[in-house]
């Protein structure tokens, strides 16, 4: 089990960006689990399957953070906010 807030700390981290940096989130319940207030420390399995967890959008300063589903499992995948030059690889 996990969250989303674990999940984009941890991608987070990969881009040497914090929660300080936040300006804006969006947050839905997602078309499998609409019985909920949409959350992004709510617990859900990201194994395969159906997903679990709710839709998401954060901007920081920097980034631009999203939910990744792929056969059922979820990650958090991550976008510079502003023209970089770098290319994007397959989410």
């Amino acid at each position: 089990m996990t969250s989303w807030r674990v999940l984009i700390t941890e991608e987070m981290k990969e881009h040497d960006d914090t929660w300080d940096n936040v300006e804006s989130i969006a947050l839905a319940a997602d078309k499998y689990q609409y019985t909920h207030e949409p959350s992004l420390d709510r617990l859900f399995d990201p194994g395969f399957g159906c997903p679990e967890g709710d839709f998401f959008t954060v901007w920081t300063k920097t980034r631009v953070y999203f939910p990744k589903e792929y056969d059922g499992a979820e990650s958090c995948c991550s976008v510079a906010r502003h023209p970089d030059g770098v290319a994007t690889e397959h989410v």
